[in-house]
């Protein structure tokens, strides 16, 4: 993934498209006092220039997903771990909640369920039957929508063709307005992430 923070506006669809798309429930404003609210994806804003020529800056932060990423190895029961895709994943019944691997998070996107979830009456029909709903207890991170990634292959394989560029679309970057996130293989020299990159 690439973010393009001269597009962001800070608008927060990704925030809400990913918090719906992941069963991530909804954060009180006592949640954010206490420092304890989740958010997989979250929009920070900085400003740029002097008063009066200022401009505000939003920048997207989410999991990087790091080749070597330093959450991983702390954990004691390898409840995180990076797989054949490139993704650092997340095994949430493995996990027995130690934090280490937060507390190694350069990016500050990992977060522990302090409590159950809950979510109004009106709202539990629209949860996702295919992302795990994760207890108290537990670490969890921005997947990059695995879920997504894993019909798309189905898909593909049931239709007897290879992936291209634009199969695979997290929630976060189909809700972007803007474009701002782009999704895709670093290693395909002619997909868009590819591109933004360079």
């Amino acid at each position: 993934m690439a973010v393009d923070a001269d597009k962001c506006t800070g608008c927060q669809a990704c925030v809400v498209s990913c918090q719906s798309e992941n069963n991530i429930p909804i954060n009180e404003s006592d949640h954010f006092i206490q420092r304890r609210a989740i958010q997989w994806i979250r929009i920070e804003r900085y400003w740029e220039g002097e008063f009066p020529e200022v401009k505000a800056r939003f920048v997207p932060m989410l999991c990087q997903h790091c080749e070597n990423a330093p959450c991983e190895p702390v954990c004691p029961v390898f409840a995180t771990y990076h797989n054949n895709e490139g993704l650092n994943v997340q095994v949430y019944n493995r996990c027995i909640g130690t934090r280490f691997c937060a507390n190694n998070d350069p990016w500050n996107v990992r977060f522990f369920n302090f409590w159950e979830p809950v979510w109004p009456e009106t709202m539990r029909n629209q949860l996702n039957s295919d992302v795990t709903v994760r207890s108290r207890g537990i670490m969890e991170k921005c997947s990059f929508c695995v879920q997504r990634i894993r019909r798309t292959l189905r898909e593909v394989a049931r239709e007897g063709r290879e992936i291209v560029d634009g199969d695979v679309t997290p929630a976060c970057v189909q809700s972007c307005p803007t474009n701002a996130l782009v999704f895709g293989d670093l290693n395909d020299p002619n997909s868009k992430v590819d591109k933004l990159r360079k």
